[in-house]
């Protein structure tokens, strides 16, 4: 017992040695990948600095602008709270302003997604090259023009005496459709939207044309030998592998419908009678016409807000519908 003790005491058993543990060393970088991954870490802290100077620091002054109301001639600065975000709620315009967003955002996601898909597919299943390419010129060459030009080119085919729609109606005989299109309230913003969809609707019938363009041939030839129509093919094939591609043109669509301003402006200038305003020209009117600089800071502050959500919630169920897939 004393011999079996003395043996456990010195740490073998049958004459083998107990083994040792080994410690593990950390292993030092060499000076090349040091200053390579020091070099990297440079660069983001640039990155993170200029997103943050130019990004997320306007979004926070912007809402503390909010606060206040300001006179941008005299630099008085009056602090109100929530007081502004409250006028908000009480406003008709931005009730009409927000309502009209929507609008917007609703019929471009129509026709230029949706409606742009499907031309897209009916231009890719064209079995000539050559008209494809000419296709795709044709619906593209409005998008190149500047929606200024764009803009007067509509003022002037919506004018009640000299306008073309007007005389093409009466030409047709439906004269009684005939109507002063951007000064009546309930045809003015949609005078403005169906201009918008003219001048949109190529560019985003380009982008769906590359998607569809990365398809493999071969699934489209297996589809065709089970038996499967074009518009199976447009359903089973097309549409799933175009997803990413149409989650990223809504989130575009959308935060476009949200910030348009030029198109009102030049056309009605949010006339007749505030039909016609969104929320971009009516910030314009309350921070730069009014002096009202608080006022128009919350109503960016909304913009922002339904912006946000809107990418987000399309960015979650586009994550998720991949990790069902």
């Amino acid at each position: 017992m004393a011999a079996t003790s003395q043996i456990i005491r010195n740490g073998s058993v049958a004459g083998a040695a107990a083994p040792r543990l080994a410690i593990p060393q950390r292993r030092r970088l060499e000076p090349r990948k040091l200053a390579g991954r020091l070099l990297a870490l440079r660069w983001i802290a640039l990155a993170l600095i200029i997103v943050g100077w130019f990004v997320y620091y306007p979004i926070v002054d912007n809402f503390l602008v909010s606060t206040t109301n300001q006179d941008i001639f005299t630099g008085e600065v009056t602090h109100v709270g929530l007081d502004n975000y409250r006028r908000l709620a009480d406003d008709p315009v931005v009730l009409t302003a927000l309502w009209n967003n929507t609008a917007y955002a609703l019929l471009s996601i129509l026709f230029q997604v949706f409606g742009a898909f499907c031309l897209a597919s009916i231009i890719e299943g064209l079995r000539s090259t050559r008209w494809r390419n000419f296709w795709r010129a044709v619906y593209f060459v409005p998008s190149a023009i500047s929606t200024t030009v764009t803009g007067l080119l509509f003022y002037f085919i919506y004018q009640p005496n000299i306008g073309i729609l007007d005389g093409l109606l009466t030409g047709l005989g439906f004269e009684h459709l005939s109507r002063v299109w951007l000064g009546d309230e309930g045809t003015a913003i949609y005078a403005i939207i169906a201009m918008s969809q003219w001048q949109g609707f190529g560019y985003s019938t380009l982008l769906f044309t590359i998607a569809i363009q990365k398809i493999p041939r071969e699934l489209y030839d297996a589809a065709r030998m089970d038996g499967a129509g074009p518009l199976r093919q447009l359903w089973n094939i097309t549409f799933p592998l175009t997803r990413e591609m149409t989650g990223m043109m809504i989130i575009v669509t959308i935060t476009g419908a949200f910030q348009v301003f030029n198109e009102v402006m030049v056309m009605t200038g949010g006339g007749p009678n505030n039909s016609s305003q969104v929320l971009g020209t009516w910030l314009y009117q309350q921070g730069f016409i009014q002096n009202d600089m608080g006022y128009a800071a919350a109503i960016a502050s909304v913009v922002f807000a339904v912006t946000m959500l809107a990418a987000s919630a399309q960015l979650w169920l586009t994550q998720r519908r991949r990790v069902q897939a």
